[in-house]
C-alpha cells in the first residue's frame, strides 16, 4: 500500500457490484472482498449492500476487531479519489413554524388594556360594598 497505489473513482468502484466482482470503499482505500464474500461472518448480503458508496460507516458500526482490520490488507486494491465521493448531508431537524412574538406581544397589550380597566373596576366596587356594609 504504498504511494504507487491506483486510484479509482466511486463510478469505477460502483461498477463492480455482484457477487462475481464485489469492491468496497473504507476509509478511502478501494477493496475487492469477492473472495471474502462466503466467509464474511455477517453473511454476504452485508458485503454486497455496502458496494457503490463509501462503506466505512457501515464498517466502523459494526466494531470490526484488529484481526479484521489486519485482514482487509489482502483485499486492498488502491484508493479511491476521494472528490469523487459525495459529501455526506448532516441531519437537519425539519422547521418548526415561525414564532411570530410581535403578535404575540400585541395580542397581550390588548387583553392586558381591557383587564387592567376590568379590575380596577371591579376592585373600587369591591371596596364600595365593603365600606358601606360597616
Amino acid at each position: 500500500m504504498g504511494d504507487d497505489a491506483k486510484v479509482f473513482t466511486l463510478a469505477q468502484v460502483s461498477e463492480h457490484n455482484d457477487s462475481k466482482d464485489c469492491w468496497l470503499i473504507i476509509d478511502g482505500k478501494v477493496y475487492d472482498v469477492t473472495k471474502f464474500l462466503d466467509d464474511h461472518p455477517g453473511g454476504d448480503e452485508v458485503l454486497l449492500s455496502a458496494t457503490g458508496k463509501d462503506a466505512t460507516d457501515d464498517f466502523e458500526d459494526v466494531g470490526h476487531s484488529t484481526s479484521a482490520r489486519e485482514m482487509m490488507d489482502q483485499f486492498f486494491v488502491g484508493d479511491v479519489d476521494v472528490s469523487t465521493i459525495p459529501k455526506k448531508t448532516t441531519y437537519a431537524p425539519p422547521k418548526q413554524p415561525h414564532y411570530n412574538q410581535d403578535k404575540t406581544s400585541d395580542f397581550i397589550i390588548k387583553l392586558l388594556q381591557f383587564l387592567v380597566p376590568l379590575a380596577i373596576l371591579g376592585l373600587a366596587l369591591g371596596i364600595r360594598f365593603y365600606t358601606k356594609s360597616t
